[in-house]
């Protein structure tokens, strides 16, 4: 049975979404001759509109787009082998679908067929380019948009942001002419991906001040509060959580729905900020939780004293039919090591494969190791580190050691830390160690380990004290 192009395309367009019947239009493509059309004796086809082929090809290449990366470059070649030519709708797709290898000879191609003109293409290049590290690359496709283009602009400052050049980033934002809330969270968002969370909160304060070309002020987006709250959160002192509650404020006042991220982000920064009472009420208020909502609830009652009803709020979660993922885990084990639930904590740790499907990782040790450690169970600990299917890193084997400081076990410390050569670029080990032997008047010890950690160059960090004044 013989199919009209317009036929064919307007399937495609439908059923793009849906793989078996985009499958199904695909293989009628492919015997109508539209995809082979020089070797076709179709009359209908060899009459028929000469761009059609083309618009087939790419309905074909963004569907696969969703479904089958690889057929993607697939239909692009047999488009290349048969004469069709691709436009500035063919590439944006197939540059999503692309890699590192890949992005190279497709912006050969399109520079070749004379559609690098196109900002979409040029802006879709630059985004490729960004996420596979190539930075310069990119900024010389940002060099070629030939007029100034906001989403160019801000991809452009998101490709800086994300290879950790603020600079560039700064650079591009005060050129732009104006800019939109894309802009200025994208520049927040980067400040926080630097470390740099004062400058995030700042950068957002300006952002509230700033009138956009219509003198109207710049609204912030779900994205903006997220990061301006995580920003807050990962801030000592008063004045971090003071501007936390200022967002919160704002976010009442101007009625924004309570979303799952930006309550989860209010969560975190009241939980770790000790004001467990706002934690509980954001999580009350909160229409749709999600995993990340009760992880960051069960965290902060962890962390705050309430291990019991940590503990509690992980079996309603479950009712609830959520599945507990590795975060949720960390939050739990967490609450048993500090609540001494010991028997609950490893009963936890071996249901995570076995129940939930989720790999213990370094921190789920981590955890173990601190909940028999606290408990004086130094010997189960000690096993637990032996048996791990990778060496501990500094935080499991700072915690079996500051166990073993608190219980005079300092043989078994000894053993466990010669036989894992310590952390060598590390202090806190050793200095735990070396505390142990003076303690225990071993002042030999103690001095052959203060030499070794000279010799091999590691340096004590400082402490230092921070006062907030009001």
């Amino acid at each position: 049975m013989s199919y009209s192009g317009e036929c064919l395309l307007q399937l495609a367009q439908r059923c793009m979404k849906h793989q078996k019947q985009m499958k199904q239009i695909h293989s009628l493509v492919i015997t109508n001759g539209y995809l082979n059309f020089q070797k076709s004796n179709n009359a209908s086809f060899s009459n028929h509109i000469k761009w059609m082929p083309t618009l087939l090809c790419n309905a074909l290449i963004r569907a696969y787009n969703v479904h089958n990366h690889n057929k993607v470059f697939v239909i692009f070649t047999n488009m290349l082998a048969n004469n069709v030519s691709p436009n500035t709708h063919t590439f944006p797709p197939l540059l999503k679908s692309s890699s590192a290898f890949v992005v190279t000879p497709l912006h050969c191609q399109a520079l070749k067929r004379g559609i690098l003109s196109d900002p979409f293409v040029l802006t879709t290049l630059l985004v490729v380019y960004a996420r596979t590290n190539h930075i310069v690359c990119a900024q010389k496709v940002f060099e070629e948009v030939p007029m100034f283009c906001i989403v160019a602009s801000n991809a452009m400052i998101n490709a800086f942001t994300m290879n950790g050049n603020m600079e560039g980033a700064l650079l591009v934002f005060e050129w732009m002419p104006y800019r939109d809330v894309v802009s200025w969270t994208t520049m927040v968002n980067g400040f926080a991906l630097s470390g740099n969370f004062g400058a995030a909160i700042r950068f957002f304060g300006t952002m509230m001040r700033h009138k956009d070309v219509l003198d109207c002020l710049v609204k912030p987006n779900e994205a903006t509060y997220v990061s301006v709250l995580s920003s807050c959160t990962e801030l000592e002192g008063k004045g971090a959580l003071d501007f936390g509650r200022q967002v919160h404020g704002y976010i009442v006042v101007k009625g924004v729905d309570l979303g799952v991220f930006v309550g989860t982000s209010l969560i975190n920064l009241y939980g770790k900020m000790g004001c467990l009472n706002y934690s509980a009420s954001v999580f009350r208020v909160m229409v749709v939780r999600e995993v990340c909502t009760w992880n960051a609830m069960i965290s902060s009652l962890a962390s705050n004293g309430r291990e019991k009803e940590a503990l509690d709020l992980f079996e309603k979660m479950k009712l609830q039919g959520l599945k507990p993922n590795s975060i949720t885990f960390v939050a739990v084990l967490t609450a048993c090591a500090r609540g001494g639930f010991v028997s609950e904590g490893l009963e936890l740790f071996e249901s995570m494969s076995s129940k939930f499907q989720v790999v213990p990782v370094m921190e789920h040790y981590g955890c173990v190791v601190d909940l028999l450690g606290r408990a004086g169970h130094i010997q189960e600990a000690a096993e637990i580190i032996r048996n791990m299917p990778f060496p501990p890193d500094k935080t499991v084997l700072g915690a079996f050691l500051g166990a073993c400081r608190i219980h005079g076990a300092i043989e078994l410390g000894e053993e466990i830390a010669k036989m894992l050569k310590l952390q060598t670029q590390h202090c806190g080990q050793y200095l735990l160690l070396s505390s142990m032997y003076a303690e225990k008047e071993r002042w030999n010890h103690a001095a052959d380990l203060r030499n070794e950690i000279m010799e091999a160059g590691i340096h004590k960090i400082p402490a230092f004290s921070m006062v907030h004044l009001t």
